[in-house]
């Protein structure tokens, strides 16, 4: 087996690192992807509504809307969504170019005396 230096350390534990990001990362998708699914749902019911005046949640609170309002802030809110969303893909890939790079250099060096990926 070969000896672990303190760069091999370093890689060790970015890749670590990197890993927890990960996964925060994919849970914030995931709450963006049902938060993005609710807003759809929203705009679709505002848009077959016939009614005037609907409440419109904001924070804790309700707030009276038009239905016209309120279906421009539905949307505006989903385009901040959609936007978050992909900023969130990006730096995912980004996380998972650089494991591969760790993995490369790492399984090079430990072959199979490492195990880097998922369970």
């Amino acid at each position: 087996m070969s000896e672990v230096t303190w760069d091999d350390q370093q890689a060790i534990n970015s890749f670590g690192k990197l890993n927890n990001r990960l996964h925060e990362l994919r849970a914030e998708l995931n709450a963006k992807k049902k938060l993005e699914e609710d807003y759809e749902d929203a705009s679709n019911e505002l848009m077959i509504s016939d009614e005037e005046e609907v409440r419109y949640v904001l924070g804790e609170c309700f707030a009276h809307l038009s239905n016209e309002d309120a279906e421009t802030r539905v949307n505006q809110d989903l385009e901040e969504i959609q936007a978050s969303t992909q900023t969130l893909k990006a730096e995912e890939q980004q996380i998972l170019t650089e494991q591969g790079k760790l993995k490369k250099v790492l399984y090079a060096k430990f072959k199979d005396n490492i195990n880097l990926e998922e369970e």
